[in-house]
């Protein structure tokens, strides 16, 4: 994607930490790492400054932002904890998990595309959270990319994307995961609903629970709000057209023209064309998760006519994020 460059991308320094806090206490925006993928972080408490996101982003007021938190505090501060959100909260975070949950009244109606549940999360990456306790305020913060589009997993995404649109960078390395966190909608304790898969299982989440935790399937159109983000049919989308596939085998090389890309879970044996690239080179489904949204990225700037990617198989945890995140990118336009 290109873009004129002009955010300034910072290490990861204590003065760059208290300098880039500043200017989220004041209202600005700063791209920075989480262990999912990178974030457009604001002050979750100023309108203003999350009404920046959306124009930076291009996002549409009706996909709510997810609040970072420090501490069990600050979200309460945010949200109504009920005992099954302490539970797995206690359980997982900080980690890739992510709670709707009934909002306080302090959250503003930008936040939630003006739904009465907000989405909160407690980070694990060391920085991000840095900079929830420096700026002193909650943040804000969905991936760091024009809406729609591959989510980033290192500072050189988010400048190739929002570049021109933004300051400020923090550079973190990539992010571990890759693909974005759980969301696990607890408004009503007695029903929980996983909304998008992440590194975190539903049987986990059930173990904790002590309850079935059950697949969320959206009723209202597109143009009314979800209760969180990356809820959409379509997201987290090369330009480049995608499909999926089953299973890739050999023999389908012969049948793929020579200037479409050809996309496995695991690097094949014998000799590798052009065209083939591979999200891991053992079948690692953490090196798969950690890689997908790069290689996405890689291959929609290899001016390739047509992307063939081939599904995880089973229902592990991360096989169903990566999966999720290939649907959604598949879909049609």
């Amino acid at each position: 994607m290109t873009a004129t460059l002009s955010a300034r991308v910072y290490r990861p320094t204590p003065a760059n930490l208290s300098r880039l806090a500043r200017v989220l206490a004041e209202g600005g925006l700063v791209a920075a790492p989480t262990e999912t993928v990178y974030g457009l972080a604001a002050d979750a408490l100023n309108a203003r400054a999350c009404r920046a996101i959306f124009r930076a982003k291009g996002r549409p007021a009706n996909d709510p932002l997810i609040v970072h938190v420090d501490s069990l505090a600050q979200a309460a501060d945010i949200a109504e904890l009920n005992d099954a959100a302490r539970a797995v909260a206690k359980a997982f975070w900080p980690g890739p998990l992510t709670l709707v949950l009934p909002k306080k009244p302090g959250v503003p109606a930008i936040v939630t595309s003006g739904l009465d549940s907000v989405a909160v999360r407690m980070p694990a990456h060391r920085l991000f959270r840095a900079l929830i306790r420096r700026s002193g305020c909650p943040l804000a913060a969905p991936s760091a990319n024009p809406f729609g589009y591959v989510s980033p997993t290192t500072a050189a995404h988010v400048r190739a994307g929002l570049g021109s649109r933004i300051g400020h960078i923090l550079d973190g390395g990539p992010s571990e995961i890759g693909v974005e966190s759980t969301i696990l909608d607890l408004r009503n304790p007695k029903h929980p609903a996983l909304l998008r898969p992440g590194a975190i299982s539903r049987e986990a989440l059930e173990t904790v629970l002590k309850r079935r935790v059950s697949a969320y399937r959206r009723k209202a159109p597109e143009s009314e709000a979800a209760p969180a983000p990356g809820m959409l049919e379509r997201h987290y989308s090369p330009r480049t057209p995608l499909t999926l596939v089953s299973k890739l085998t050999r023999a389908d090389l012969g049948r793929i023209a020579p200037d479409e890309a050809i996309l496995f879970l695991k690097k094949p044996a014998g000799k590798i064309g052009a065209s083939i690239f591979w999200l891991t080179s053992d079948g690692s489904l953490e090196e798969a998760a950690h890689r997908l949204f790069d290689v996405l990225r890689q291959l929609d700037d290899g001016r390739w006519r047509k992307i063939h990617a081939e599904l995880i198989p089973g229902r592990a945890a991360l096989a169903m994020a990566v999966n999720d995140r290939l649907a959604r990118a598949a879909a049609k336009r």
